[in-house]
């Protein structure tokens, strides 16, 4: 079989290395993923720099969530996977740019017909992280205003859908014409284009001065100082990433003084720490998907032989909602 690996740490272009492997036996509780396509995310790209948070040892397979069919079991796991339809996240190190992929069989998802294996690749980490961060986190209600930075991205677009499946009002930030369009064709309320001017005093004045009762920031830096400027009371701030490239220093005087609350949403830990909540907001996703409430924004499908120019696009912001790669 094929695999894009990572021998040497840098920008995925030049790293990455389209290898032929043996294909990979399961090991106990695991089953192994014939791919049909795996989806491109921010965290890919931090692994190829080796700036991700966990290291895996190289060489490794980058590529965190993948579609396809389960072909083989490894001793434990569930005999009713085989041959089944499912999303997985590939075991570390071992990811979804690849003709096959290892998987732990506790994330391992079966999916409907009714998704097809584009979305399904690009429906879990994305829409597993909103719902967790909007609603286990943040408990976000009825009528509160929702703030998504970076909206037209993948993480972004997947909280506007989620916040207005909440019944939530959405502002959205985004650069340039083209985001901010996708952004209002999701259904955002206000969409601010951040190159064009700052975006406290829009959300000031939606909000008649009261400020955003949640903000969804994956992109920490900047994004986040500015962000505690236009937050309400009782607010939440969702630290979601640092796509910005900057950690943001919380001022603990300041959080105190304004009575908001900043939280973290670390959702791959659930997978470790509560595995069933993960199964139990699967069921709730595969819902909002069938009654239409939820669709994963896909910008591109691409040839699995074309992942490093588009990791690299990735990279540079040079991209909306998500990319996705296949055989």
């Amino acid at each position: 079989m094929q695999a894009w690996r990572v021998h040497e740490l840098g920008e995925p272009e030049a790293v990455l290395r389209l290898d032929d492997l043996d294909p990979p036996t399961p090991g106990a509780n695991e089953v192994v993923v014939d791919v049909a396509a795996s989806s491109l995310n921010f965290p890919d790209v931090l692994m190829c720099r080796g700036e991700y948070q966990v290291k895996p040892p190289l060489p490794f397979t980058p590529g965190a969530e993948v579609s396809g069919v389960v072909n083989a079991l490894g001793d434990g796991a569930d005999a009713s996977l085989l041959g089944q339809r499912v999303i997985a996240i590939p075991k570390f190190g071992n990811g979804g740019f690849a003709q096959q992929t290892l998987a732990p069989a506790s994330t391992v998802f079966p999916i409907p017909d009714s998704l097809d294996d584009a979305a399904a690749a690009a429906l879990h980490v994305t829409y597993q992280t909103g719902h967790v961060a909007l609603h286990r986190r943040a408990d976000l209600q009825p009528g509160e205003t929702l703030l998504v930075h970076a909206g037209a991205g993948g993480v972004g677009s997947a909280a506007i859908q989620l916040g207005l499946a909440a019944g939530a009002r959405v502002i959205a930030t985004a650069g340039g014409d083209e985001k901010v369009q996708v952004c209002r064709d999701l259904g955002a309320e206000l969409v601010i284009d951040y190159r064009a001017g700052d975006f406290v005093d829009a959300v000031k004045g939606f909000t008649d001065g009261r400020g955003a009762d949640v903000i969804y920031d994956p992109v920490g830096g900047d994004t986040y100082d500015r962000s505690t400027k236009c937050i309400a009371f009782e607010g939440r701030i969702l630290i979601i990433g640092f796509t910005g490239g900057r950690f943001a220093d919380a001022r603990t005087n300041h959080i105190l003084i304004k009575n908001y609350a900043v939280v973290g949403v670390h959702w791959g830990l659930y997978n470790i720490k509560q595995p069933q909540f993960i199964h139990e907001t699967h069921a709730e996703l595969m819902r909002l998907h069938e009654t239409g409430r939820i669709a994963p924004l896909i910008s591109r499908e691409i040839p699995m032989t074309e992942v490093p120019g588009a990791l690299a696009s990735l990279a540079t912001r040079g991209t909306w909602g998500k990319i996705v790669a296949r055989w």
